[in-house]
């Protein structure tokens, strides 16, 4: 399987720390973010990851010619960004025709990722996406869903002040390749994943919850929290 992993936010939120390092390098207990990413990926047999770039892209070139990874990694430099969707249509030729992992590389996420992709292989089949779920501590900032019986999703609630649930979008995906043909009726550049094409699909998006560990590394204060759990999360295994 091939996975694109998003990288080339700015990183608005994470400033000051981001005025000199992107997001996706972040280090976490020593380690950048984007390795934990292309380890954990690796070890369940992902052998090959586009990574987008653009703000700072030069660090990113860097750390991927260096690590032990470069030889698994095509970079493409983004000069105006096009969004995760848009993304995903302008190198539509990588993924062969055959399911891949969509990341948002700004997630610190260990998980279970046999059995995430064991779920996408045994989902209801008119399901296109298999997206992982988390349980949020703070789901008014978060973009939380309603599940049927089977764990599909049925409404979501974007970054409401009373959600229904703790249920949120790990924004980590597995997808069909079907989903470029639904990408390309909408004859745009620049696609934005959450609102463009998640809502067409409600109703046929399977679900798996990751109970193991997940946390938006989105501002300053997640990203202090990340530290603190992660380190604890590390010294219990």
């Amino acid at each position: 399987m091939k996975a694109l992993l998003l990288c080339a936010g700015l990183g608005t939120r994470l400033r000051p720390i981001t005025d000199t390092i992107p997001k996706c390098l972040v280090p976490i207990n020593g380690k950048p973010l984007l390795e934990y990413w292309l380890e954990n990926l690796t070890n369940v047999g992902v052998n090959e990851f586009l990574i987008n770039t653009s703000y700072l892209s030069e660090q990113v070139e860097e750390f991927i010619k260096n690590s032990k990874y470069s030889d698994k990694v095509t970079l493409v430099y983004e000069e105006k960004l096009l969004n995760t969707g848009g993304t995903l249509l302008a190198n539509k030729e990588f993924f062969d025709k055959k399911p891949f992992m969509l990341i948002h590389a700004d997630n610190l996420c260990i998980c279970d990722f046999d059995e995430f992709i064991k779920s996408h292989k045994n989902r209801d089949k008119k399901c296109v996406i298999t997206m992982m779920l988390f349980k949020s501590d703070n789901p008014s900032s978060c973009g939380i869903v309603k599940l049927d019986d089977n764990g599909i999703v049925q409404e979501f609630y974007e970054k409401v002040k009373t959600p229904p649930s703790n249920l949120a979008n790990g924004a980590v995906y597995i997808c069909e390749p079907i989903i470029f043909d639904f990408l390309e009726s909408l004859e745009k550049i620049e696609i934005d994943f959450s609102n463009d094409v998640l809502p067409k699909y409600i109703g046929n998006i399977n679900t798996y919850l990751n109970n193991i560990y997940h946390r938006d590394i989105g501002s300053v204060e997640s990203y202090a929290i990340s530290q603190i759990e992660f380190y604890k999360f590390t010294k219990k295994k």
